[in-house]
């Protein structure tokens, strides 16, 4: 048996990548055509973690963990010719997509970037499922990473999934309307759409893993060595809100929370992330699901401010003096939104959440406290507008 982990160089691929090979002795195969360090570097910013090469790691995960199951192969997604090569080859029993430009801000920068990422995300997505399809590997299980920004932030509880509309004397459960608020969240609203209908036309069976914000340096097995570290991003393109206002903590700066900052946001540490994606990987195959499953990769939603005040008294711990300061919202959105949403079929599936935010951040800082003068260096990347104009006025 062969499990394909897309995305294999990512930050949430590689750990799941790592995770998936020590969990079982089946043949675990990474794809990726390093486009992330290629976009990083294009907006001036680096990995806060110093980045192997793939062949590096790959050596460090046989030295460190054993593991002589796990290859790679660099390749492009959208090229269909190289997707019908891995179905034919390979023959995968799973495969675990988590490749994508993932960037809503990068996706947002001009129509030349938002026309890249829907072509790129939708297509590769696409050209798995006809894939499967058209190499007659139609019970392969396909997992795929979507998000939970398909949601939007409506003013109910979101449904983990569809929800039931009524009309007149007749109701039906129908997929939850896309509601995304950036070019990338709209092209996982599309896989999401597309993926419903590969099941239903091909019968692929499909879980749709709707993934939150997720933060974290890392997992047990890319701890153990620094050869294996993920990426860390922290710029505004690419970073997430909790890793940005690490970064301004550890720079010295403040931590800027726009206006009341009580809008709740759903959550996850990298490392319940990984653990979710790899039970459903590593599912025995007369247990794998023949249906087409969503589940909220969510453990709990948390407000703005209070993930600013977690990370600043984190900070301190660490001798990192910084404080929580509000400055005049320049978006257009409800600072008080309380989201809620279900997570129970996840929840289920890892057995409840293992990392509190608190811990998870403590575990950033124990990796950040060595990367100081990397981030320093890279200020200008997460420094959010309002601060620097501030900075601005004070020096002169």
């Amino acid at each position: 048996m062969s499990i394909i982990v897309t995305g294999g160089d990512g930050y949430l691929g590689w750990p799941t990548g790592l995770r998936i090979a020590s969990e079982t002795d089946d043949r675990v195969l990474l794809v990726d055509n390093l486009a992330r360090r290629e976009w990083v570097s294009e907006v001036g910013s680096v990995s806060a973690t110093p980045i192997a090469s793939m062949e590096t790691r790959l050596t460090a995960a046989q030295e460190v963990h054993g593991l002589r199951n796990l290859s790679f192969v660099q390749g492009d997604l959208t090229d269909r010719s190289f997707v019908d090569e891995l179905c034919q080859i390979h023959e995968p029993q799973v495969i675990v997509h988590t490749a994508a430009q993932p960037s809503a801000p990068y996706s947002q920068i001009n129509g030349e970037r938002a026309n890249y990422t829907q072509q790129n995300n939708m297509q590769a997505t696409r050209n798995l499922v006809f894939g499967l399809h058209e190499n007659d590997l139609v019970d392969t299980h396909l997992i795929e990473t979507t998000t939970t920004g398909v949601y939007g932030a409506p003013e109910f509880p979101i449904p983990e999934g569809g929800t039931v509309m009524e009309h007149q004397d007749s109701r039906d459960e129908v997929p939850f309307p896309a509601m995304a608020g950036s070019w990338y969240h709209m092209t996982k609203s599309h896989d999401a759409a597309n993926l419903r209908l590969a099941h239903s036309q091909f019968d692929i069976p499909i879980s749709d893993v709707r993934t939150a914000i997720t933060y974290g340096a890392g997992t047990k097995e890319t701890r153990a060595d620094d050869r294996l570290m993920t990426r860390f991003d922290f710029d505004y393109y690419f970073g997430v809100v909790a890793h940005r206002f690490a970064a301004q903590a550890v720079a010295g700066y403040p931590i800027t929370v726009y206006g009341k900052g009580k809008q709740r946001k759903p959550f996850i540490s990298l490392e319940d992330a990984v653990e979710g994606l790899t039970r459903l990987a590593v599912t025995d195959s007369d247990e794998r699901p023949d249906d087409h499953v969503v589940y909220n990769q969510v453990t709990r939603p948390i407000s703005i401010v209070e993930m600013g005040t977690t990370i600043a008294d984190v900070a301190t711990e660490f001798g990192f003096n910084t404080d929580v300061e509000h400055f005049e919202n320049p978006r257009d959105e409800d600072e008080t939104h309380k989201m809620e949403i279900e997570n129970n079929r996840y929840a289920n599936l890892i057995g409840g959440q293992s990392v509190t935010f608190e811990e998870g951040i403590r575990e950033v800082f124990e990796t950040l406290t060595d990367c100081t003068e990397r981030i320093k260096s890279h200020e200008d990347r997460f420094l959010p507008s309002v601060l620097e104009d501030r900075l601005a006025e004070e020096a002169e």
